[in-house]
């Protein structure tokens, strides 16, 4: 017999519901239609959801059809979600709609399609890095053929991936897709150089703020080009052409000329690096002509020019114009005496100054003292010195700027052994960031009174502390220092002896070990070409196994194949 609800279906009575349909009416009932959102999608596994009163009157009005349509539409985006999270994950990175991070992937061609396909998933993409990928190269257009999905990208970064100028012209062609872009970065792609940066000229957009081209194999031709971009980028703060050491050949024929030449239209820049590019006296002569229409610059990387010795006047005559430069990279550069006089002069006229880098020029030491004398030292931040043959005398004048640096590095300055107590009394706590003293000829009496200054608390903000290649130190000097605490901000300790020495560290391991707890914020222990046997490597290995800290130390060579586990890593030796 059947049933009377049975019957009443039948005779077109109203069906039973479900004990969860009537809650959901009720539920319905208890709220209004402007603020009813489909519960539905809490529920179910493909999240359609559940139409309810108010959207179906919506979808009424709009047609019978389109609700599907938008329930299909929203299933497919989240579906596309759905495969850009997978992609990632199987690649070891987190899901960000905003910013895609592949560097360091080992993206192979058909990675980068698979790559590109996603983009369309990712409208809101602010960032796009594929850099270090080298198996990506000659296989760009693969990527750029999506990029019209990703309109509103801002930074494109392709560092060392192998580019080849059909590369770099596909790239070219695809720049119309990305009005927005910022920040543009092909740096270590050989292949950019050598007339492929022509496929560029004229399609770099008008926003553009970043060009990095660093280590590219850029030419006196390439410079040619480069200057005509230059042109059309009127609001470039960044240009980054550092370690193209061709970029500056054949001067008088026009290519470093038009480059220099062109900067007086780039008037926002404000960061100008050209790190070792072959740079001689002609070429800052040509340089200095555009400074005096820079009055933005804040940033000038000269270094590892070692063939402008002799002719840095040609360019002092115009710093003075750079009345906003805070940092003047000159290290490496086989500065003379004369240079160094000329910069001497200019320095009393660039009041902004925070960053002076002369290291590396075995001259400074001899002029050291007028040098500080003419910085505004009140302001100077950092002031490296190392590799400058310092003296007594220069040694002793350049604790006038010591109170004012967060950075100090005077390393392979052998004058510092056995006076490092001038050096100490002159630092300023809760100033000084970094320390720098990697081959000093330090002394056990220097520790010691590097060990009396951390108990008074004097460098209780020193992040680093480089000791390296000091292996006069004896065990003493090294358990005091450990043993006195006061460092709770550092993160990086050097205490490596030189690649040619080896020595136990034994005696003072225990003090190293004591002093690991009071040194919470650590993250790169160096322990380079220190002995230790089998119980100490355990008791270290023990004390640092719930750290995330970078030891680095020399393995056994029978360990030399194998690497700590967890958080603990051996770096390969020097």
């Amino acid at each position: 017999m059947e049933s009377a609800d049975g019957q009443r279906g039948r005779d077109g009575g109203a069906p039973r519901r479900s004990p969860l349909d009537l809650i959901m009416n009720q539920i319905r009932r208890k709220r209004t239609a402007s603020d009813r959102k489909p519960l539905g999608r809490f529920l179910s596994r493909d999240r359609m959801g559940i139409p309810e009163d108010g959207e179906a009157e919506g979808r009424e009005e709009r047609g019978p059809g389109s609700g599907v349509v938008e329930a299909a539409a929203e299933s497919e985006c989240d579906a596309g979600w759905g495969r850009v999270c997978v992609f990632l994950q199987r690649l070891g990175k987190k899901a960000d709609s905003r910013s895609l991070g592949l560097a360091h992937c080992d993206l192979t061609a058909t990675d980068l399609l698979e790559t590109a396909t996603l983009l369309q998933f990712l409208p809101q993409l602010e960032e796009l890095d594929v850099s270090w990928n080298d198996l990506i190269g000659g296989s760009l257009s693969a990527l750029t053929c999506y990029l019209q999905h990703v309109g509103g990208v801002r930074a494109l970064r392709l560092c060392s991936c192998r580019l080849n100028a059909d590369d770099v012209t596909t790239l070219g062609e695809a720049l119309g897709c990305l009005p927005l872009l910022e920040v543009l970065d092909l740096s270590w792609n050989g292949g950019v150089g050598g007339g492929a940066l022509q496929g560029l000229l004229g399609k770099l957009p008008p926003p553009l703020r970043e060009l990095h081209l660093v280590a590219c194999q850029l030419t006196a031709a390439d410079a040619s080009v480069l200057g005509g971009m230059l042109c059309d980028l009127s609001r470039l703060c960044v240009l980054d052409v550092s370690c193209n050491p061709r970029l500056s050949q054949e001067v008088d024929a026009g290519g470093f000329v038009s480059l220099a030449s062109s900067l007086s239209h780039a008037a926002s820049l404000t960061t100008l690096r050209l790190q070792a590019c072959g740079l001689q006296p002609d070429s800052l002569e040509a340089l200095g002509g555009s400074l005096r229409c820079l009055p933005s610059l804040r940033e000038l990387d000269l270094s590892s020019n070692k063939s402008l010795s002799g002719g840095l006047s040609r360019l002092t005559l115009h710093l003075a114009h750079l009345t906003h430069l805070q940092s003047l990279d000159l290290h490496l550069c086989c500065l003379t005496h004369t240079d160094l006089q000329a910069l001497i002069q200019v320095l009393p006229s660039l009041t902004a100054l925070t960053d002076l880098d002369v290291s590396s020029n075995k001259e400074v030491g001899g002029v050291a003292c007028p040098l500080v004398s003419a910085l505004p030292l009140t302001q100077m931040r950092r002031l490296p010195l190392n590799s400058c043959s310092l003296n007594q005398e220069s040694f002793t004048s350049l604790a006038l700027a010591l109170p004012y640096l967060c950075s100090v590095d005077v390393s392979w300055c052998k004058v510092v052994g056995g006076h490092l107590v001038l050096l100490l009394d002159a630092l300023q706590p809760s100033v000084i960031l970094e320390l720098r003293l990697s081959s000093c000829d330090l002394t056990t009496d220097d520790l010691r009174h590097l060990a009396a200054v951390c108990r008074r608390g004097s460098l209780s903000s020193l992040r680093l502390l480089d000791l390296s290649y000091n292996g006069s130190v004896g065990a003493d000097g090294w358990s005091a220092l450990l043993a006195a605490g006061g460092l709770g901000s550092l993160q990086e300790l050097d205490l490596s002896l030189r690649p040619s020495t080896s020595a136990p560290c034994s005696a003072w391991l225990p003090a190293l070990l004591g002093a690991l707890p009071r040194l919470p914020a650590l993250t790169r222990l160096a322990l380079r070409r220190w002995t230790l046997g089998s119980r100490d490597r355990k008791q270290l290995n023990h004390s640092l196994r719930k750290r995330s800290v970078l030891l680095e130390w020399d393995a056994p060579k029978k360990d030399a194949a194998s690497s700590l586990k967890a958080t603990n890593q051996e770096s390969p030796e020097e």
